[in-house]
């Protein structure tokens, strides 16, 4: 299985990670051991995460208030967004 980031995605990584070592040191390497897992997740069953929209799926990260959006098209894996829940639904769906 093959895995890419959409440039929005991984601005919206990088910017996780920055935020989360501004409130607490080691914080955002932490937001980053989780993603790596929940994408180690998605790798190994793409399709037992719950359909988000006709075209993608979710994984919600557990200690952090993100989803993880994600298209699968034959063997490629392509993480749409690094969706904060926080935040307006679908904010993302915008920037396709």
């Amino acid at each position: 299985m093959q895995l890419r980031f959409t440039r929005f995605a991984y601005q919206e990584l990088q910017d996780a990670i920055e935020y989360y070592d501004i409130q607490v040191e080691g914080l955002g390497s932490r937001f980053k051991e989780s993603l790596e897992l929940g994408i180690k997740r998605i790798k190994e069953h793409p399709e037992a995460w719950e359909k988000y929209s006709e075209s993608t799926r979710k994984y919600t990260m557990g200690k952090f208030p993100f989803k993880i959006i994600y298209n699968l098209e034959n063997d490629l894996i392509t993480i749409i967004a690094i969706a904060n829940s926080h935040r307006k639904p679908n904010y993302w769906f915008e920037d396709l």
